[in-house]
């Protein structure tokens, strides 16, 4: 989660620069042009204004909903936010790990999956031992929960250490 938060302050640091101070020069310079009618360097910065304000707003957004990520409510012994899955694909015998994260945080080459892709959402909610049907691109599988590791488990094991 701090990786989550952390990228999203620092995207939200360079949208504030540009929006702080690249577009002011931008609007500075099309307005030694002249006449703002037909200046396609102000509609541009105009267009990229209004862009940046709102990729500010939403990402601020993220930010507080993730700072009241509650861990008392994430469940304990089901795959959740935090939790790392082995499944094994009943039809080729391959394990596959994972570990759901937020869409900030993802990066499938890293076995990293959001909670809101399709595999992270078939996956919510199970538990050790459970049968999960995931459709993929090439049709439904059937993968067994193999085993998990939740989030709670995590933090007991980092302590411990």
């Amino acid at each position: 989660m701090n990786d989550a938060k952390r990228k999203l302050e620092e995207e939200i640091k360079k949208l504030d620069r540009e929006l702080k101070d690249e577009l002011p020069k931008a609007f500075k310079k099309a307005l030694e042009m002249g006449d703002l009618r037909e200046n396609a360097e102000y509609q541009t910065a105009k267009e990229r204004q209004s862009y940046v304000q709102a990729q500010l707003a939403a990402l601020r957004q993220r930010l507080s909903k993730l700072a009241m990520v509650n861990l008392s409510k994430i469940p304990e012994g089901k795959i959740s936010y935090g939790s790392t899955v082995v499944i094994l694909d009943v039809d080729s015998g391959k394990e596959i790990t994972y570990r759901l994260v937020t869409s900030e945080e993802s990066n499938a080459a890293e076995g990293l999956i959001s909670t809101t892709s399709p595999i992270g959402r078939s996956l919510l909610g199970h538990e050790e031992g459970d049968e999960v049907k995931i459709q993929t691109p090439g049709g439904v599988r059937t993968y067994e929960i193999v085993k998990l590791t939740t989030i709670h488990q995590d933090k007991e094991n980092e302590q411990q250490e």
